[in-house]
């Protein structure tokens, strides 16, 4: 079992920006992928940006040049820098972690964090 604890969510001015942490305990790997998704009520969970084991990262097109994702594995945790903050980055941020195990792969999700722009 995963469990992930997410913070740093909150309300910030368009152009300003916020720093996400998501915290991993349990059965993990740093070979791990990491990532973040995002989601707006009634819409689907979109990617935001992943980030495997050995550092190689993937973004959305809408967050590229603006987002950046990080991980410390002596910590567990992964980082979503978030800079240039648009009003419609408006959402709950998910952290989440793939785990491969004996070739079966498991998705564990965080509870999520409200992220605000205001315009």
């Amino acid at each position: 079992q995963v469990r992930l604890v997410e913070s740093g969510g909150g309300l910030v001015q368009a152009g300003g920006s916020l720093r996400l942490s998501c915290a991993a305990s349990g059965s993990i790997l740093s070979i791990d992928v990491m990532g973040w998704y995002r989601q707006a009520p009634g819409d689907q969970r979109e990617l935001v940006a992943t980030i495997t084991g050995g550092g190689q990262t993937d973004y959305a097109d809408s967050v590229k040049d603006r987002f950046t994702i990080s991980r410390d594995n002596a910590k567990n945790t992964v980082y979503l820098q978030m800079n240039s903050l648009k009003p419609e980055d408006t959402d709950v941020y998910y952290c989440y972690r793939r785990v491969v195990r004996l070739g079966v792969a498991y998705v564990y999700w965080g509870q999520g964090t409200q992220v605000t722009v205001s315009s």
